[in-house]
Formats: structure tokens, sequence, C-alpha cells
């Protein structure tokens, strides 16, 4: 399934106990609608607050219900804030996580002086002129393979290793709004907030672009200083090796 949703009344993606959950909402209306206790995996595990313009979600189920009834169905069920793109059947061997060659995140930025109502929910409000040219300079060092442990808030124990591969990394400016943009194979936790944490010190000119990539070199978890908060954070797109039309069954 190809999932959006709004990530602001969840305690992430990843089912918890005593806690509203994405996948707690998921799992609740597919038991509504096929009458099955099912558990559904996520291609990238979302935080508390982070949102997703294409989740990747999968599972498996004896419903025979047509792709089009199926998708209809969940979403009369999922609350307003969470909803159904696309569905359809792969093959047995597909996994939804191992599979996936890269995710794509993007974290919005509202730089002017005002805050907004409107965008409060899905932008991080900063009101100090951000230099787009020197973040974009520090941004460089993060393209290629490396031990990312500097931006890591906490390294959890199944974590076997702290290097990524990042396939593209660089900041855009649209108006007042500014983007953050990264692809790579796998994050870490906190990795991308961490990140822009820093690039956003780094436009305002309390740090260099050598400074950065020094945080970078250093590899030492919780360097990166403060973790931007979670409303500017989306999922935009999760990556597989073949089309989506080829990963039909």
């Amino acid at each position: 399934m190809i999932m959006e949703y709004d990530g602001t009344n969840y305690h992430g993606f990843q089912l918890q106990v005593s806690q509203p959950t994405v996948q707690g909402e998921v799992e609740s209306a597919l038991l509504k609608l096929t009458g099955e206790r099912v558990r559904v995996l996520a291609a990238s595990r979302t935080d508390t607050g982070v949102h997703a313009q294409e989740q990747v979600v999968s599972l498996r189920t004896t419903s025979s219900l047509p792709e089009h009834a199926f998708i209809g169905g969940l979403n009369h069920y999922l609350p307003d804030d969470i909803a159904v793109r696309d569905a359809f059947r792969v093959n047995d061997v597909f996994n939804v996580r191992r599979n996936a060659v890269s995710r794509e995140y993007h974290y919005i930025i509202l730089n002017r002086t005002a805050r907004s109502p409107i965008r409060h929910r899905f932008a991080h409000h900063v009101p100090g002129k951000l230099d787009i040219a020197a973040m974009n300079k520090a941004c460089q060092c993060l393209a290629g393979e490396h031990d990312f442990a500097s931006f890591a808030t906490a390294l959890e124990s199944r974590i076997k290793s702290t290097v990524r591969r990042v396939h593209q990394a660089d900041v855009i400016k649209d108006g007042d709004l500014i983007t953050f943009r990264i692809i790579a194979n796998s994050f870490l936790p906190h990795q991308v907030r961490n990140t822009v944490g820093a690039l956003i010190r780094v436009g305002l000119g309390k740090m260099t672009a050598d400074e950065f990539r020094s945080i970078l070199e250093a590899r030492t978890p919780g360097l990166a200083g403060p973790t931007a908060p979670a409303q500017g954070l989306c999922l935009m797109r999760v990556n597989y090796p073949h089309s989506r039309e080829e990963l039909r069954n």
C-alpha cells in the first residue's frame, strides 16, 4: 500500500502500547474491513510527529476484495489524517523494507519573521534570515558513503553500523519556504532532524561549513547538537529497483 499521513497526532508509525500510532490505526481499520488481525510493515519507521507523503506498507491478507474496494473500504475506516493512496498485490518474496534501495525525506523551514498558523503543522519556523549558499556548502560533505554517528541522537542495539550512503543532499528556497532534501539508502535515528538542526546553525552564521564537516568526521553520537522539531519532516518517497508496475503480482 502507498500511504499518506499527517503525523502530528501520532507517536510515530510503529505500534506502541497505550499510545496512538499510524500502525495502530491502520491495523484497526484492517480488522474492521477484513475481520482479520494482521500486522503491517512499513518501509520507513517515521518518528513521533513526522509526516509521510508516500509511505510504503505491506501486509498479508486472505481478503478477496478487488483493489479499488480495498482502498475505498480502508479509507472509510481510517481517520482523516491517514489515507491509502494506492494498493496492489506483490509476489511473496517481496520485502517492503529490505528491497527498498533508498528513501527520500524533505524538511520544510518557514523562514520569515512572523509564524504561520496555517503552516505550523508542516514547517519549522525560523525567524532569523538563513544563508542558503552556506547551508548548501555544508551539505556537500554529506554526499557519498560516510559514518554518520555524529548525527544520531542515540544508537540502538539493533543498529549494526552507522555507515550510510547519501545519494543527494541540498537546500532549496521558494519564497519564505526553505526545503532540505536528502536521499539515502537508509537513516539512523533522528539523523535527518539532527542534520537540519546543524544546518540551521550554519545558515544563521553560528557555525561554518568546515565546522559542520568536522562534526561528521568526529563520528560521536549526539555531537550535531539540538534536534530540529518533528513537524517539518516528511517522508516523500521510497524507491525500489523495479517500477511499481513490475512489483504488481
